[in-house]
């Protein structure tokens, strides 16, 4: 049975005045404060989310 492949992302922007749906969709990636890290699967979804907040999160390397 193979590990599923995740990625690992860290919020480098505050969802403070920002639309209520770019929050939602940090809050569905498990993150919603500052300098927070953590460990997702990598599909098409999470890929897509990571996608609509290019200025809010980056995926860490490695």
């Amino acid at each position: 049975m193979a590990k599923a492949k995740t990625i690992k992302i860290r919020q480098i922007g505050s969802p403070i005045r920002r639309p209520e749906a770019q929050k939602k969709i940090l809050i569905g990636l498990g993150l919603g404060k500052m300098h927070r890290e953590v460990e997702v699967a990598d599909t098409p979804e999470t890929r897509g989310a990571i996608a609509k907040l290019p200025h809010m999160v980056e995926v860490i390397e490695g």
